[in-house]
């Protein structure tokens, strides 16, 4: 049974539709009592008043996913939940409308003076030159990032007959001239913009973007919108240039501190505040919840991680494609951990054949096999790569295109004492290993494997299998394969074996095995 907590307010479609499936516990709480449930969670669902640091992730050892409705995801301790495996998810178009209409909604409020005529007529005046207001038509709106909502924004701002100008390191100038936008550098929109509206994520890269320097470029009077994350502007330079005349008007959203108590900016004239609702309408909060929701479910049952913030993202269908080689890495990886001796110092990793470009979650898949071999700590695709490098260990991968052979993945693992290598293939939708050390060894990749080197002499094979035999343990499949030469000239041929049982094979036996003068090495293989 999959259990989902629901930690913040999240549109009662969205609950109904996970209480609706069969193989789903739904636990509600609220941002402030939802810890006390963690414990018991596979998947955690909040908004932005749900707060997810370090110290409650570290409650949470059955956490496999934090799904946030909307695209912010401050509120969350990324690198925790990344150390500790668990994906982040997001939903990062659910709301881009209702943000991009109320970043409209704060230009129009400011061209007419909307919320102080409101209140002066509501006095009992009617101060009709006093409130002289200008038009959107014509002016030149900058917008700072081009994501969903950026592009809605612009869209929007179209309507209105405003010149658009944008600025976003991540964006072709070809993609910005199919949405009829000209990309400029920050410095060049700031200066020639109206109305600047700033539509980015929130990271050391962006806080404070916007500041003394940048104020200082911009046109006097220019009027500016944050419907983004509070700290991209900096209050103390903005509240500046307001007093100074700089700014002629400020809508603001979002705050560095939320709720923004004793901000000096509330009391301006000039600003027009809401208290972060540029997302908060009906249809986007049903959006967002039904999306997020569905999301955590796929991922839970299926381990497609869409909208994911901390690994590699992929579309389903791209992971309909890549997922049964990720499952082959990891047995592959996990293989090789079991058989090598040493400690782990390097993994290759080689696609051979049409398996794609698109291989991050193969490889993350294929370093999971291998740490969790050495490791306590839980690795998955989400932390396989974070904990390689934190560990120091080396990571390579490289193609190799060929044509006639089933598409496979070869795995080796470096240690201090040699090199292992594994080769695996998907045959009928299920993981197979293909070869060990480069000899032909074709056999499942599961249950309870045995895996054995020898010297390839007569009577080694029937000695094994009357060990296993006199230990009462059932061979469910042999599989063996040896050298075509010998490695070393004049040396007898070596031969590799991995045996199937029906129950794991002792360690006792084990040494048994070991005993036989043929035998160079017997382990076991759990996958």
């Amino acid at each position: 049974m999959i259990k989902i907590l629901v930690a913040d307010k999240i549109a009662p479609a969205a609950v109904e539709m996970l209480r609706a499936q069969e193989d789903c516990e739904v636990i509600l709480s609220d941002p402030k009592g939802f810890h006390e449930h963690l414990a018991e969670a596979d998947g955690l669902l909040v908004r932005s008043a749900a707060k997810v640091p370090g110290e409650v992730i570290e409650k949470a050892p059955r956490l496999k996913a934090i799904g946030r409705a909307g695209i912010g995801v401050d509120n969350i301790d990324l690198e925790a939940a990344t150390a500790a495996g668990i994906l982040v998810m997001n939903t990062p178009g659910g709301n881009s409308v209702s943000v991009a209409e109320h970043t409209l909604a704060l230009m129009l409020a400011m061209a007419r003076a909307i919320p102080q005529a409101s209140a002066s007529t509501k006095a009992g005046k009617w101060e009709k030159k006093k409130f002289l207001g200008t038009e959107l038509r014509g002016k030149t709106l900058g917008v700072i990032g081009l994501g969903s909502i950026g592009r809605e924004v612009v869209r929007r701002a179209r309507a209105f007959e405003m010149k658009v100008i944008a600025t976003d390191p991540y964006v072709s100038p070809q993609w910005a001239a199919d949405l009829n936008v000209e990309l400029v550098d920050l410095d060049r929109l700031l200066a020639e913009s109206d109305y600047i509206s700033v539509h980015v994520a929130l990271t050391p890269e962006t806080r404070n973007m916007i500041g003394p320097a940048q104020f200082a470029r911009m046109k006097d009077g220019v009027r500016i919108v944050n419907c983004a994350r509070g700290g991209i502007i900096d209050e103390d330079a903005l509240l500046e240039a307001l007093n100074s005349g700089k700014v002629a008007g400020a809508g603001l959203d979002v705050f560095a501190k939320e709720p923004p108590e004793g901000s000096p900016l509330l009391a301006h004239e000039k600003v027009i505040a809401t208290p972060h609702i540029g997302g908060s309408t009906g249809e986007a909060q049903e959006i967002v919840g039904i999306q997020i929701a569905e999301q955590m479910l796929r991922y839970l049952r299926e381990g497609v991680a869409i909208n994911a913030v901390n690994m590699p993202a992929i579309s389903p269908a791209e992971y309909k494609k890549v997922g049964p080689y990720i499952g082959l890495a990891e047995k592959l990886g996990a293989f090789a951990a079991q058989v090598a001796a040493g400690n782990p110092q390097t993994v290759r990793l080689v696609y051979c054949g049409e398996i794609g470009n698109n291989t991050n979650l193969i490889r993350n898949g294929g370093l999971a096999g291998v740490l969790n071999s050495y490791l306590s700590q839980k690795v998955n695709v989400v932390n396989a790569m974070q904990i390689a490098q934190q560990r120091g260990l080396a990571v390579a991968e490289r193609h190799e295109k060929r044509t006639g052979h089933t598409d496979s993945i070869r795995l080796e693992l470096e240690t201090d004492k040699g090199v292992t290598t594994v080769e695996g293939a998907v045959i009928l939708g299920k993981p197979r290993l293909l070869q060990v050390d480069g000899i032909y060894v074709e056999t499942t990749l599961s249950g309870n494997l045995t895996f054995l080197k020898n010297k390839d002499v007569p009577g080694v094979i029937g000695r094994i299998g009357t060990i296993l035999g006199e230990a009462a343990i059932n061979i469910a499949n042999f599989s063996l394969g040896r050298e075509e030469q010998p490695s070393v000239p004049g040396e007898t041929l070596r031969a590799v074996a991995v045996v199937e049982t029906d129950s794991p094979v002792p360690e006792a036996t084990l040494e048994t095995l070991r005993s036989l003068p043929a035998v160079l090495l017997a382990r076991n293989v759990t996958l």
